[in-house]
């Protein structure tokens, strides 16, 4: 199983780790051109701003939408929630658009209303999962054929929409690999010979030619 990382900013090194242990084989997706032969792609935390406009920049956006139509997996968190929604409460940010949520950013407060709590997730068992909000989005309202598998205060956290998965939540920064698990083992149930009708997106027009540099990636 070959996963990728989008590494434009937020918990890269930790998601990379987390996919490892889970035993698959992890990469660092700095160009459009390692979207191709993924099964999945990992859409990690940080500000969504600055994420959807690198994303832009570079032409993930079309990428990244041709590859999901295509059957790829794609699991956000956080601001990587965010990005996947189709509508963003208040906000004209780019985004892919392509998981039928509304999402509200900075939901539970800013950076010092952070906190960790015990958040039960049936799909998982009894144990619940340690999650950790950092700035963190919810889902204010998502469209029929999405799955809510947690809320917090009545408040949408962790759901499903076909091969999208998105967490308000850091489940990369606990020992806790349940979700990453859950991820995987959704990728492996998929029809794999969708990776050969993907191939290698092509680049946007707006994309740079040299490689794009690190900007705050782990």
């Amino acid at each position: 199983m070959r996963v990728g990382v989008l590494a434009m900013q937020g918990a890269v090194r930790e998601h990379l780790d987390a996919l490892r242990r889970c035993g698959c084989e992890a990469v660092t997706v700095k160009r459009v051109e390692q979207l191709k032969d993924l099964h999945g792609l990992i859409i990690p935390g940080g500000e969504s701003t600055t994420i959807g406009e690198l994303m832009r920049e570079y032409g993930f956006f079309p990428a990244i939408k041709q590859a999901a139509e295509n059957g790829l997996g794609i699991y956000g968190t956080c601001a990587g929630m965010i990005l996947l929604a189709k509508e963003i409460r208040d906000s004209d940010q780019p985004r892919l658009g392509i998981m039928d949520v509304v999402v509200r950013r900075n939901a539970f407060g800013r950076q010092r209303e952070s906190f960790e709590i015990d958040l039960d997730i049936p799909l998982l068992g009894e144990h619940p999962f340690r999650a950790v909000f950092i700035r963190a989005p919810y889902i204010e309202s998502a469209g029929p054929a999405v799955e809510v598998l947690a809320s917090l205060g009545g408040k949408i956290v962790l759901a499903r929409e076909g091969r999208l998965l998105a967490s308000a939540f850091h489940p990369e920064l606990t020992d806790d690999l349940r979700i990453h698990q859950y991820f995987v083992q959704r990728l492996s149930a998929q029809d794999t010979g969708a990776i050969a009708k993907r191939g290698t997106p092509s680049r946007s027009e707006s994309e740079h030619e040299e490689e794009r540099p690190e900007v705050g990636t782990a």
